[in-house]
């Protein structure tokens, strides 16, 4: 499917050359691998190159369809926040006025915004490329791998045969199911990112994380967005006052939002593309040139032939145990294709614990487990939102008693300063300590400053070790000492303030 890529330009032609090179000869399959790994997006890359760097000597196999690198180089991280960074320099721009900075006749050359994006990828791509892992030691093979027996995957004519074999064929965008949308046409992630020229009318259908962030790139890249979303707020996984804050900024940037709605047909004509929604018991649409599909995903599992080796799975995914072994306990699987965690980062971190469990536990040197892991996840609007652990409506369905503690940006000297006061950071505690149960963060540092939080979850420090921890005057994450130092100050209670007051008044 390497015609996802277009413009074939000389950074498009560097990418392939690197990811799915057309000169590529599969290498001469191995006597038996150790381990098989399918698919080649960041889950499989990290078990295959962290395999074969072990010095073992063990022989590793890496297959792949399409592009290596998978979404998060091709179609998705990489060239998302390359644009999101063009866009973010248009938000500076409109605020600068507030800075005593006025710029104006300000001109977005889109196509010069696409071109540096596919320029920043291709820069990028040489660390997934099969030249890279093929001087690890790894045999690359291209096209589609599917299970032919209890040991054997088959690529093409050639057939591995395998000690372990790990499942990492990622996830794919689905569209809704809407009369006359296939029809009429639209964008996925996988297709946006060929854009050449802007849309002049823009719909993105979800208010999710890439719906979010995507509607308010383009729009500050001068296309007119509307955002089709079902539910009553944007981000529905994160904390309700999240969505406050996005939706004004959205709002107040051009961005028309259209929630509550469902979708009922899409037709083509002329003028554009008509969607017709059902909204408030009427019906009403609008019309844009272009339509990008900003929820839903389906794993990539049909032609693996997952019943010959009797590795179960559903609607959405391999099914995993704790371990991220399937029903076949040879077989283990990582990333978007069985995991709720549809990130980088947690595909990265699966792998790693796909590597300990395939390799090191048959020798006694113990087991790692997918919960045992603190998941910080960031959307890339801006501000950014961040988040860590569990939120106030998780911990209450738990049946855990917790306080929150709440410090608005406008109280942060650097955000006042930097004219950045829309956001938070929200801390959740358990009751009675200062174990940090989760956190929330919205700021135009939110992904930088979550990590703060999640380092003390994961060594077990609490908001004592937080308030003791010294911040550089001024920061943005000054605002996480202040929600450490507001807990300690929960800790002087009237009968606490009254012994300290006559022990200040013996001293």
């Amino acid at each position: 499917m390497t015609q996802l890529l277009t413009p074939m330009d000389a950074y498009n032609q560097k990418l392939l050359a690197d990811v799915h090179p057309p000169d590529w000869s599969d290498p001469q399959p191995a006597a038996i691998y150790d381990l098989v790994v399918i698919g080649a997006g960041t889950a499989g890359l990290v078990v295959a190159a962290g395999a074969a760097g072990l010095g073992l000597g063990l022989k590793i196999a890496l297959i792949e369809r399409n592009l290596m690198g998978g979404d998060c180089l091709n179609v998705g991280c990489v060239p998302s926040k390359t644009m999101i960074r063009s866009a973010r320099t248009i938000g500076e721009i409109w605020r600068g006025a507030e800075l005593g900075i006025r710029v104006d006749n300000v001109e977005i050359d889109f196509g010069a915004v696409m071109e540096r994006m596919r320029r920043i990828r291709s820069q990028i791509s040489h660390a997934d490329s099969a030249a890279r892992f093929a001087s690890l030691g790894v045999d690359v093979f291209f096209g589609d791998g599917k299970f032919a027996s209890q040991d054997t995957i088959t690529v093409g004519d050639r057939v591995l045969k395998f000690k372990k074999a790990v499942i990492a064929t990622g996830a794919r965008a689905t569209a809704p199911q809407v009369p006359g949308l296939a029809q009429a046409g639209y964008l996925t992630n996988e297709t946006v990112f060929s854009l050449v020229e802007r849309p002049r009318r823009l719909a993105i259908i979800g208010g999710g994380p890439v719906g979010c962030e995507l509607a308010q790139t383009f729009q500050r890249l001068g296309c007119e967005v509307v955002l089709l979303h079902r539910g009553d707020r944007l981000l529905s996984k994160e904390d309700p006052e999240v969505a406050d804050v996005l939706q004004q900024i959205l709002v107040k940037e051009g961005v028309k939002l259209i929630l509550n709605c469902q979708l009922q047909q899409v037709s083509a004509d002329e003028a554009g593309k008509m969607i017709t929604y059902h909204i408030n018991g009427r019906s009403e649409s609008i019309t844009v040139d272009e339509i990008l599909i900003g929820a839903g995903r389906t794993p990539n599992i049909e032609s693996l032939n997952l019943a010959q080796v009797g590795v179960d799975y559903d609607a959405k995914g391999v099914i995993v145990n704790d371990y991220l072994q399937t029903t076949n306990p040879k077989i283990f699987a990582a990333g978007d294709v069985c995991m709720k965690w549809q990130f980088t980062h947690a595909a990265d971190a699966a792998a790693r614990i796909v590597i300990k469990n395939t390799l090191f536990s048959p020798f006694g040197l113990g087991k790692s487990k997918l919960s045992s892991l603190v998941m910080p996840w960031v959307t890339y609007t801006d501000p950014e939102v961040a988040h860590v652990g569990l939120s106030e409506a998780e911990a209450h369905q738990q049946g855990l008693k917790f306080n929150t503690i709440k410090v608005l940006l406008s109280t942060v000297d650097r955000a006042i300063t930097d004219g950045e006061t829309e956001g938070f950071v929200k801390v959740i505690h358990r009751q009675g300590s200062d174990e940090i149960l989760g956190a929330t963060i919205v700021s135009s540092h939110a992904g930088e400053s979550i990590s703060h939080i999640t380092t003390a979850m994961v060594n077990k420090l609490g908001l004592g070790k937080l308030s003791n921890t010294i911040q550089p005057y001024p920061t943005q994450s000054d605002a996480i000492r202040k929600a450490a130092d507001a807990y300690r100050k929960t800790l002087l209670t009237p009968r606490n303030q009254k012994i300290l007051g006559l022990l200040t008044k013996l001293s």
